[in-house]
């Protein structure tokens, strides 16, 4: 099976939603309120957010959503995957260490320092991935309600 990788555009981030939906088993945050076309084409005319998709069968199968955050300390910028999933069916092809792998690209291209993502310590699938690619740090994480 080959597969496409690439940055997504407006359909293609809407068919992401879906396969975030379902690989998260999360319809209400992903399919009960999806975005406006104007909301979507507003966020993908933003440089500092990375939506990757991978297409197979003529249909996006996975991708990811990365944030690039620009630093204070230092004039550096390190980028976040905020969502990286592979529908089912898919999996254990490389779709997910494609994505990764472009985004590194696109990293060292906006000479970004460092790329991360967080796991639950009960994803061992996803774990296992993010070990074979990077260093692992054990944090805390803290949702702070507004």
């Amino acid at each position: 099976m080959d597969f496409q990788c690439g940055s997504a555009d407006l359909d293609a981030l809407k068919e992401l939603l879906a396969v975030f939906a379902d690989a998260f088993e999360d319809q209400v945050s992903y399919q009960s309120a999806v975005p406006s076309d104007q909301y979507l084409d507003k966020l993908l005319a933003r440089e500092d957010f990375i939506p990757l998709v991978a297409v197979a069968d003529g249909r996006v199968v996975g991708g990811l959503a990365a944030y690039v955050l620009t630093k204070f300390e230092q004039e550096r910028s390190e980028i976040y995957i905020y969502d990286l999933a592979v529908q089912e069916e898919y999996r254990r092809r490389g779709i997910a260490t494609g994505l990764i792998n472009k985004l590194r690209e696109v990293a060292r291209e906006i000479g970004a320092w460092v790329i991360y993502v967080q796991a639950d310590h009960s994803d061992e699938p996803a774990i296992k991935l993010y070990e074979s690619l990077g260093i692992r740090e054990d944090v805390l994480h803290f949702d702070i309600k507004p």
